[in-house]
């Protein structure tokens, strides 16, 4: 199945073979809130090869934490398309707002809630942490139940 994507001028179009779009979680840390001028960013983790980006793009890179994380943004309107981080070896992590379907999509887990914004109400049954998770408890909660 093939999935698709954009920029917010359209100059970086971008598209995943996949059998199924990864599974979304939302991060309310801080950095995803100033980043994305909201109260959380819509992430999903892609195999590092997974996605296909045409169109101008530039780097955009810095150290937090003792991680590092490297940002592939439209070289015209400058959104943010992907990451990759040392947090996250061998993934990438894709802007989910960029994706053709994303009025469609939800996300499936909520990583750094303390830093939420008080006023957001967060679904009953949705897997949470206080900042975030450990790799095996994360992919527990983003791999779907089987058949």
């Amino acid at each position: 199945m093939i999935f698709t994507g954009q920029c917010r001028c359209t100059a970086v179009t971008y598209q995943l073979d996949m059998d199924a779009l990864p599974a979304i979680y939302a991060c309310h840390c801080n950095s995803c809130q100033t980043w994305s001028g909201s109260a959380f960013a819509l992430h999903a983790l892609l195999p590092a090869d997974a996605l296909q980006v045409a169109g101008p793009v530039t780097q955009y890179a810095y150290a937090l934490d003792g991680q590092r994380s490297e940002h592939q943004l439209c070289a015209v309107c400058h959104t943010r398309i992907s990451n990759t981080t040392t947090a996250a070896p061998g993934l990438q992590v894709l802007r989910v707002g960029t994706l053709d379907s994303s009025p469609s999509l939800q996300p499936l887990a909520h990583i750094w809630v303390s830093r939420k914004q008080p006023w957001l109400t967060l679904p009953e049954g949705v897997p949470t942490w206080p900042q975030s998770p450990t790799p095996e408890a994360f992919a527990q909660a983003l791999t779907p139940p089987a058949p």
